[in-house]
């Protein structure tokens, strides 16, 4: 199942949701994480993990699904296409899904989300 709890830890500056080891994703694989009413989605991109809201900042539309090609994820509704490393739509810097900075502590993984209202509209 794609949905599964997820342990979060954190202060009011930041958020860390333990990922289930049963949740990482193989390389080329990705993990849809819900925690607390946020879905994520986590890549891992050979050896190197990327998450980022599931939602395309154009429409909404979910971008778990989506085409990967190395470290791009196309859209599936309209086709936009953004790079894991910066969030940016491919060929702007006015169009970004949020990224996620992922921590690794032995074998546990963690997504560091920082606290909606410290989050720009424009990331």
């Amino acid at each position: 199942s794609l949905r599964q709890a997820v342990v979060v830890e954190g202060t009011a500056a930041q958020r860390r949701i333990a990922v289930p080891a049963s949740r990482v994703p193989a390389p080329g694989k990705r993990a849809l994480i819900e925690e607390g009413g946020r879905s994520l989605v986590l890549f891992n991109i050979d050896g190197r993990f990327h998450a980022i809201d599931d939602g395309c900042p154009h429409q909404g539309a979910s971008l778990c699904g989506g085409k990967l090609e190395g470290e791009v994820i196309q859209c599936c509704a309209h086709g936009l296409r953004f790079n894991l490393n910066t969030g940016y739509l491919l060929g702007s810097t006015q169009l970004r899904v949020n990224r996620y900075p992922v921590e690794r502590a032995g074998d546990q993984l963690h997504i560091v989300v920082a606290p909606e209202e410290e989050i720009p509209c424009t990331r």
